[in-house]
């Protein structure tokens, strides 16, 4: 079947339900499927040059799936990647659903995955988990709802991480303060007109968060790149935000971010973007 790539387990695609019983792939797993296989590419060159790194600490490649569900995404990059590896490389999912955590660790027993682990932790709580080691390499955040994105980022932040893969969903909270600021603005900054009717305020929102945590990603010394995740005929929630630590100068991000912040009202989200902690360290 031309959609599967070389090397892929068909036995794990079925069961995870994206390939049926005799082998066929229906509209919604072939737009899965795509899906998973586009953001592994992206990830995959992430992972070789993580394993081609000098001075690491440990030898394996450590990766935390955020918000992982059903863990599709993890299983697929453990079977392409990380299946033959012998370096105590290891992913890690994170899910509330305790039923989806109880399903992920037996399929893994299942198919002899020792390297994956699964743990029923909200992203904020796996921060402070001592299940997880103090440094990890990747964290990903497949359509982490709302404010789950921005805690994967403290997340990965907390954990050094080398990069982070994050494909953004319904941010509601920026959104949220926008409209109960509306009043205020309106007259003070011809600005607000871009959100001044309710379908603009949720779709400016939800644009103003991401370049928000692109500044935050950059005052911390990334390099961000964002691109679409697939064609837009597949999903609407499809911004992909790819970070990768270079140690880059913070002064310009961190004084942009604050801006952003104050010309549109958003003072008050100082904290969420770490903006505050930013201003701090840069005084």
């Amino acid at each position: 079947m031309p959609e599967i790539r070389e090397g892929q387990s068909v036995a794990l695609l079925q069961e995870l339900h994206i390939l049926t019983r005799d082998g066929k792939l229906n509209q919604d797993s072939r737009r899965k499927l795509k899906q998973v296989y586009h953001l592994y590419q992206f990830i995959e060159p992430l992972l070789k040059e993580i394993q081609a790194a000098e001075g690491k600490p440990s030898p394996g490649v450590s990766l935390v799936d955020h918000g992982a569900g059903k863990s599709y995404l993890g299983f697929i990059i453990y079977d392409l990647f990380f299946k033959n590896l012998d370096d105590g490389s290891h992913i890690y999912g994170i899910e509330t659903r305790a039923e989806l955590v109880a399903k992920s660790q037996e399929l893994a027993r299942k198919f002899g995955f020792g390297g994956m682990s699964f743990l029923p932790l909200s992203v904020a709580e796996s921060t402070e988990s001592r299940l997880l080691p103090e440094q990890i390499d990747i964290v990903t955040a497949l359509h982490a709802c709302n404010t789950a994105t921005d805690d994967a980022i403290a997340f990965a932040l907390k954990k050094k991480a080398r990069y982070m893969v994050l494909v953004p969903c319904c941010q509601a909270e920026v959104a949220t303060v926008l409209k109960k600021n509306k009043g205020k603005t309106l007259a003070k900054n011809a600005l607000t007109e871009i959100w001044r009717h309710p379908i603009h305020t949720r779709e400016f929102g939800s644009q103003i968060t991401n370049v928000l945590r692109c500044l935050q990603l950059e005052a911390h010394g990334y390099q961000v790149n964002v691109t679409e995740l697939v064609g837009w005929e597949h999903s609407m929630k499809n911004e992909l935000i790819i970070a990768s630590f270079k140690n880059l100068p913070r002064r310009r991000p961190t004084e942009r971010l604050q801006e952003v912040l104050e010309t549109l009202g958003l003072e008050e989200m100082g904290r969420r973007f770490f903006a505050e902690q930013l201003e701090k360290a840069e005084s």
